[in-house]
């Protein structure tokens, strides 16, 4: 019998590309802890590096197929170039774990919807474009995100929330949801409650304005004893938040930190009194999630994903309030700290790629037997 052979493509695999890339990187290697019989994967990586870094020891395994397809996400090459890239490998499934397939890919194909954010947040603060571009590149994305759900046989979503946005955008594609919650790597649960607390708050992620970091800046001259700490990749919009530093004159209380890896930032969780997520939108929610593992507290928005995600285990408050965000550090300092802590890492545990990967394999299987 013919190997299955089964295609993912893997470029944005990898903590630069943050919620996503772990999302990716994940899949790949906690699939490869499963029995898959008479399957090979055929893994599409930007380039070898990122393969190497992503697979590991695994690299060399024999049901994996390296492709490398140096072709950048959501540009006019991704379109051209990889439905012929996709063809070559023959293959008898494709897993795209995002929006962004080519428009011309005639193959059998599965999706991965994190969030359909630029459908709820849009206009010209969401971006750095020229009115005309913005406009040109938001209809070109409604289209290509349309003709992907169109296609797909199956749509993975990380929640429940998610499945309702896309089923509320897209009511034809109702029935071809399948949510596969996200995990938590293992480098990030811990066993003891962290000592030594600082009077830090940190925060993880991009600088888009939907992540509504400049509450957080805002607030920050009624908590005079407290530190923002920023933990992230270079963004476009760093520069309107240091604007934002500036115009508030809270430039002592904030610390850029660039990129940490997970190692660095999990012993910084265990020294911050909390992690911040002040989104006004989101997909899920896994920096909150590996906090509360570490041992952290999670200040959250009030918005349904974070409701859904966190249960009891976070202190919420509204992301239009300042208010309500000092409040909810005031809370943080009269909370039992443990006890918070404590639901965190039950929360956590629920959480599980290894069970993300075993759902994911399932319907694998189903659309190539």
């Amino acid at each position: 019998m013919r190997e299955k052979r089964i295609g993912i493509d893997c470029r944005l695999a990898g903590a630069k590309h943050a919620g996503i890339g772990r999302y990716v990187a994940n899949l790949v290697t906690q699939l490869l802890k499963q029995p898959m019989p008479n399957i090979k994967l055929i893994l599409f990586f930007f380039d070898q590096p990122q393969a190497e870094a992503v697979l590991g020891k695994q690299l060399k395994n024999p049901q994996v197929e390296i492709v490398i397809a140096p072709i950048k996400h959501y540009g006019l090459s991704e379109q051209r170039l990889l439905p012929a890239i996709y063809r070559k490998a023959q293959l008898d499934l494709l897993h795209v774990p995002h929006w962004n397939v080519p428009l011309f890919y005639r193959g059998k194909l599965l999706i991965t919807v994190h969030d359909l954010l630029w459908h709820q947040q849009k206009g010209m603060h969401m971006t750095t474009l020229s009115p005309w571009q913005y406009a040109l590149k938001y209809l070109i994305y409604l289209y290509v995100v349309k003709q992907a759900v169109k296609k797909a046989s199956v749509i993975f979503v990380p929640a429940a929330t998610i499945s309702e946005t896309v089923a509320h955008y897209y009511p034809f594609a109702k029935d071809k949801i399948v949510v596969t919650k996200e995990g938590v790597s293992d480098s990030y649960r811990l066993n003891k409650t962290p000592q030594h607390v600082k009077k830090q708050l940190v925060y993880t992620g991009s600088l888009y304005p939907h992540k509504n970091l400049s509450l957080v800046i805002r607030s920050l001259h009624k908590l005079s004893k407290y530190k923002l700490l920023i933990a992230g990749a270079r963004s476009v919009f760093q520069e309107q938040v240091q604007e934002l530093v500036k115009r508030y004159k809270v430039k002592d209380q904030v610390q850029m930190l660039g990129y940490v890896d997970d190692q660095s930032l999990c012993e910084l969780y265990q020294q911050s009194s909390a992690l911040v997520q002040p989104s006004l939108s989101e997909g899920f929610g896994l920096t909150g999630l590996e906090a509360m593992a570490a041992g952290t507290p999670v200040l959250a928005s009030d918005i349904p994903i974070f409701k859904e995600i966190y249960q009891d285990a976070a202190i919420f408050f509204d992301p239009h309030s300042t208010s309500s965000f000092v409040q909810a550090v005031k809370n943080l300092e009269i909370s039992k700290r443990a006890d918070l802590i404590k639901r965190g890492q039950q929360v956590a545990l629920q959480y599980q790629w290894s069970k993300m990967a075993e759902i994911t394999l399932q319907h694998y299987l189903t659309y190539v037997s």
